[in-house]
């Protein structure tokens, strides 16, 4: 099953990312349903702010895909750009390489104390949250599926399992 994280838990834990390149990295996992190793091996040019979506390139699999970028996170990280002016990664570490997979785990766990968030915060939680909300807001299996990489709907129909949605319709059997 799954573990995933509420629209008010996800807001928070933007909300307690005061790091603007943490922000970016928090937003754009939740917001474009990134695998932690898809978001470090972003290059700039992956970035279509025209048509505001992402190239990922060689993801799991070696497999190339597109995803969604939020219009407000493109605006966030061109703010972003213009302060930490990347050079091949969007998101750099040292001497010009991608940022490392442990800052990216450590930086979501500090911002999940910071928001009161009880439970472990792991960086696949976050497009774990962002298949699940898509579902529950509509979005049909077949595009979530497409977004996230998956071979199959049957990977992509776990998220069924722990969408509000799936829940709203059954009776309460002590009313």
């Amino acid at each position: 099953m799954p573990k995933v994280l509420s629209k008010r838990e996800i807001k928070d834990l933007i909300d307690c990312t005061n790091n603007i390149k943490h922000r970016r990295i928090v937003s754009l996992l939740y917001s474009s349903g990134l695998r932690r190793s898809e978001l470090l091996n972003l290059k700039i040019e992956d970035i279509d702010g025209k048509r505001v979506l992402i190239t990922v390139n060689g993801a799991k699999g070696n497999k190339d895909r597109m995803t969604v970028l939020s219009p407000t996170v493109l605006e966030e990280l061109r703010t972003y750009f213009k302060e930490y002016r990347p050079q091949t990664y969007l998101f750099e570490g040292p001497r010009n390489k991608p940022y490392s997979a442990s800052g990216v785990l450590k930086l979501i766990a500090n911002a999940a104390k910071k928001a009161g968030i009880q439970k472990k915060v792991t960086p696949h939680m976050l497009r774990s949250s962002f298949a699940t909300h898509l579902l529950e807001d509509g979005t049909d299996i077949r595009h979530i599926q497409l977004l996230l990489g998956h071979d199959s709907t049957k990977t992509t129909e776990i998220y069924t399992h722990v969408a509000e949605t799936s829940f709203k319709g059954v009776k309460d059997l002590l009313s």
